[in-house]
């Protein structure tokens, strides 16, 4: 449900798995694209599709009979579209997010977000994550990713169903620890791009990667989440490929703010596509506010995204906190 970069990669994978999939588009032109040339260029470039997705824009004919949905919709519409959906999804169906962020005012983690609307048991529902930048997927280069859920049997059925000779996915029991490592990384990222804009080099970005792990670590800790998950490929693991790739929207949206631009600015040059991590700063700052962890990268993202302070008034913050031992 979703046919974004991320959406569509994963269909593609679960197409190559063997599955029958079928891909709900929100603008019947995308999924006529896909239908007819077997390609979506609006978000997937040139990556040919195979001819088992089916697309369509009616919800209510892509989950019937349907044993397993994906979730695939921004974070914070997560919540409105599944209220629509709700009543269409069957009574045993695994539900999956593949959404990375905390919904604002509540500070529901995605999967939280899931039971709530839907009322499904928390076992129901998995979520799926890790280094995957969708256009590197598309093309089938290796990659490896995390099924999370607390039913051990629906977690190997994800598995199985995802595993093709390009992608590898590995099982977890830690939901909290997936998700947490996913909503953080982003914010993490825009600060790496913002250093990179302001023309800093490796060192600092190293070091950023490396604190930015010890605040999502501690928020994670805190939350009930697993230190192993956030040292795997849900949490080192996703924060590297989002804090260094040239693809990662995250990366380059701070980029843009390290060469001085606006948010408004960055953002039309994204095309008016936000970067999860500027809406992700401010729940994820809250939700560490509430359970009283300290994250100064985070709480510096959003002083530059949301309260005007520029990056190199954020850098002297930072190195002028009192020094202490790591």
């Amino acid at each position: 449900m979703g046919a974004g970069a991320w959406g569509t990669a994963l269909a593609k994978v679960l197409a190559d798995a063997g599955n029958d999939v079928t891909l709900w588009a929100r603008r019947p032109e995308v999924a006529e694209e896909i239908n007819e040339t077997r390609r979506n260029t609006r978000y997937l470039g040139d990556a040919e599709l195979p001819k088992t997705i089916r697309a369509t824009s009616d919800a209510a004919a892509a989950l019937a009979g349907a044993c397993t949905v994906l979730l695939a919709v921004p974070s914070q519409t997560m919540r409105d579209n599944l209220t629509q959906w709700t009543g269409l999804i069957g009574p045993d169906v695994t539900l999956v997010s593949v959404a990375k962020g905390i919904e604002l005012n509540t500070l529901m983690r995605m999967s939280q977000v899931v039971t709530q609307v839907t009322g499904a048991d928390p076992s129901r529902v998995a979520v799926v994550t890790g280094p995957n930048l969708a256009g590197e997927i598309a093309d089938e280069q290796p990659a490896a990713a995390v099924v999370a859920c607390s039913d051990s049997g629906r977690a190997v059925a994800l598995q199985r169903a995802l595993s093709t000779g390009y992608f590898r996915p590995y099982t977890n029991s830690d939901v909290i620890g997936a998700e947490i490592g996913g909503a953080c990384k982003n914010v993490i990222a825009l600060a790496c791009g913002m250093a990179a804009g302001v023309g800093l080099g490796e060192n600092t970005a190293a070091a950023i990667i490396t604190r930015g792990l010890a605040e999502i670590m501690r928020l994670g800790i805190a939350l009930g989440a697993q230190p192993q998950t956030l040292a795997g490929l849900a949490g080192v693991g996703d924060l590297i490929a989002t804090c260094t790739s040239r693809h990662s929207r995250n990366r380059t949206f701070g980029e843009r703010l390290g060469r001085g631009g606006s948010l408004e600015s960055a953002l039309a040059a994204a095309g008016g596509h936000v970067a999860e991590g500027v809406t992700s700063c401010q729940s994820v700052l809250a939700l560490a506010s509430s359970y009283g962890v300290e994250m100064p990268l985070t709480a510096a993202v959003h002083e530059v995204c949301h309260r005007g302070l520029s990056v190199e008034e954020a850098i002297i913050r930072l190195l002028g906190r009192t020094t202490k031992p790591e």
